[in-house]
């Protein structure tokens, strides 16, 4: 039997607080078959050894919203218009679906490389996502696990509609579009209840609300029926209400709470599973709020929609982690200046602006992502039985949470990656440091 032992390892496992010195952790077969103290552990005969030399061993991160169709290089098409149109019509010839698939292939494995071992993708172009999770789970191509929405579903001149999104303006329209994306098999629906900041034309309009509670009711009504969970973008407070009634199992963004909401997250009817959960992505609106339009390339409508959702976003996160709503985490990766490589900077947002510990930040990342996705069962922590989705790094990220963009190695599943690199962007990187 082969396999690999991991010794000399200071390990978070996403269980017990802090870490453990002098661990050891045996994996075959892209599993976790054994943990625990080298004196008490015995390397099987055929295991190669890999001595960690004191270095921090966590579970892989998990990236619960992204998309993977940009690099984090700002564009002035990004925010919509003929320009958003053009490129649309360029990537939906044969030539710019392969260079579609490419990016989106490339883009995945840039986030792998930088320890995200589970993406979330939560809006695509043409079901780009979709032929990326086959090749993976084939085991055609080595990658990050994938868990898919395909295309969202907005409304007329709602938020991704026409490049993102597939546009409904019904409840039966509505439920066709579900049952469309269903039969590309996807694996979870997403909605845009309301605007977004990117493709906003006036102040306001990120958070006015877009879908009527009977178009979110039809839609978590056909998806439920079917076993899916449904994400919604919502970034007002009514945004998310409406939201709740409706019955979606994620809120994407968020805004500030009340006690009605509060009460829904915990003890949602409608729901899949009896509850909601909160997916914050401060990344997107710290980076449109805090640096220059000429580097962002976004107006001033777009600036101060930010400004106005990143203060509702805050807020909105202490609240929930007051009140014990299920809380996990996401980039919005493929924004202006949000890089597929620089996951790390969400938890450290939430902890500068949100005040939440460095050690809840990297749980929201793990193991309370996992359960969100409904994927603990499979990885979250490090635990005998689940899978070797496992990342190295040098510092204690405990301490300081930027010990997470330098990974020294990379586990996913079978897959065993030694010094991984990225292609960075360094002018976004210095721009972002400067926040």
């Amino acid at each position: 039997m082969s396999g690999y032992a991991l010794t000399n390892c200071r390990l978070i496992d996403g269980i017990h607080s802090g870490y453990q010195e002098n661990m050891t952790v045996l994996v075959s077969r892209g599993k976790i078959k054994q943990i625990g103290k080298a004196s008490e552990v015995k390397t099987p005969a055929g295991y190669t050894c890999l001595d960690i030399d004191n270095k921090y061993v966590m579970p892989g991160l998990i990236n619960a919203h992204v998309h993977l169709f940009g690099s984090g290089k700002p564009m002035k098409a990004l925010s919509g218009g003929n320009a958003q149109k053009r490129i649309a019509g360029i990537i939906s010839t044969k030539l710019g679906r392969k260079v579609l698939d490419r990016m989106v292939k490339n883009h995945a494995l840039t986030a792998l490389n930088s320890g995200v071992t589970t993406i979330r993708a939560v809006g695509d172009l043409l079901y780009s996502d979709i032929k990326l999770r086959n090749l993976i789970d084939s085991e055609k191509l080595q990658g990050p696990r994938l868990i898919v929405s395909g295309p969202a579903i907005s409304v007329t001149g709602g938020h991704g509609a026409g490049s993102f999104a597939l546009i409904s303006d019904s409840p039966w329209e509505a439920r066709r579009l579900v049952r469309k994306n269903v039969s590309e098999q996807v694996d979870l629906i997403k909605i845009c209840v309301t605007g977004g900041v990117i493709d906003s034309r006036k102040v306001g309009q990120a958070g006015r609300l877009e879908m009527t509670l009977e178009e979110v009711s039809a839609v978590c009504e056909e998806a439920h029926k079917m076993g899916f969970l449904v994400a919604a973008h919502a970034e007002s407070t009514e945004g998310v209400r409406t939201a709740l009634l409706g019955g979606v199992d994620t809120i994407e963004h968020g805004s500030i709470l009340d006690q009605e909401i509060i009460e829904l997250f915990l003890n949602n009817p409608k729901s899949f599973r009896g509850y909601s959960s909160l997916i914050p992505t401060l990344y997107p609106a710290v980076t449109i709020y805090k640096l220059k339009p000429e580097d962002t390339l976004m107006n001033s409508v777009n600036i101060e929609n930010a400004r106005i959702v990143f203060e509702g976003m805050v807020k909105g996160l202490v609240q929930a982690a007051e009140a014990g709503i299920l809380t996990g985490l996401g980039t919005d990766s493929s924004c202006p200046y949000v890089t597929q490589y620089n996951t790390w900077r969400e938890l450290d947002y939430i902890v500068k602006y949100a005040g939440l510990p460095p050690e809840t930040a990297i749980h929201n990342a793990t193991r309370q992502n996992a359960r969100i996705l409904g994927i603990d069962h499979l990885t979250g922590t490090l635990e005998t039985g689940k899978a070797s989705d496992i990342i190295v790094i040098k510092h204690n990220p405990l301490a300081d949470l930027r010990a997470l963009s330098e990974v020294d190695m990379v586990m996913r599943g079978e897959l065993v990656i030694h010094n991984p690199k990225t292609a960075k962007l360094p002018q976004v990187d210095k721009l972002l440091d400067s926040i």
